[in-house]
């Protein structure tokens, strides 16, 4: 099993106040899987990433990820499976303004001490796979938000990541430019990848295979797309 998620609870302090963001939440999910996360407006959904990601901490529980007990690490093992087991798409790409799409692709493997040759050698195949071979000098400022999405889903890809996450990937983007970002997705899961992505666009949840609704912290309904 890819993700194996038992009792998981995350708790906020506002104040006096405790909000309870995810209350014992069990999911299992598992290689080469696409699943959608829904819900409304405080269900947990974000909370629910941020933990999958290794961007935050459960405050109960246990989460696993390839077998590894990732819920009790610290900081800078955390920022390592990070940059080895995840690829993050997000919806306002998150590019350097001043970098060619090759350099921002680079980025996760400047950081884990990736050859200059090899690094540009993987960089440049990513960005061929998403499309934008012609593009690989360009800022991004010269492209459009979907050449930018582009950008920012080879830098997800170019470590070989056991997980894409995406949270809304087209929630910058016009109607046919998602289409088109759907399709890439659609793509690197027929490939072999595990792919989870947070939305709230129903007709964006169905290109997956699997649609986990949370509300108030709990999962509602799990179900196939």
């Amino acid at each position: 099993m890819l993700i194996e998620l038992n009792q998981l609870k995350k708790d906020y302090h506002i104040g006096l106040e405790t909000v309870h963001a995810l209350r014992n939440l069990d999911l299992k999910i598992g290689k080469s899987e696409y699943v959608a996360i829904m819900g409304p407006s405080g269900s947990g959904k974000s909370t629910l990433m941020n933990i999958l990601g290794c961007l935050d901490t459960p405050t109960e529980g246990e989460y696993l990820l390839n077998g590894k007990q990732v819920s009790t690490m610290d900081d800078n093992q955390l920022a390592e499976i990070r940059n080895k087991e995840i690829g993050f798409v997000f919806q306002t790409f998150n590019l350097l303004p001043r970098a060619t799409a090759l350099h921002n692709v680079e980025l996760p493997l400047i950081y884990n001490g990736t050859p200059a040759a090899q690094r540009k050698e993987m960089a440049e195949l990513a960005l061929e796979r998403v499309g934008l071979k012609d593009r690989m000098k360009h800022k991004p400022n010269e492209l459009s938000g979907g050449q930018r999405q582009r950008v920012a889903i080879a830098r997800a890809l170019v470590n070989n990541p056991s997980i894409i996450l995406a949270d809304e990937p087209t929630g910058n983007l016009d109607t046919r430019t998602g289409d088109e970002i759907m399709e890439i997705f659609e793509s690197i899961h027929d490939e072999g990848n595990t792919v989870i992505m947070v939305t709230h666009e129903e007709y964006i949840a169905e290109h997956s295979d699997r649609i986990i609704r949370l509300r108030d912290g709990i999962i509602e309904r799990d179900e196939a797309a």
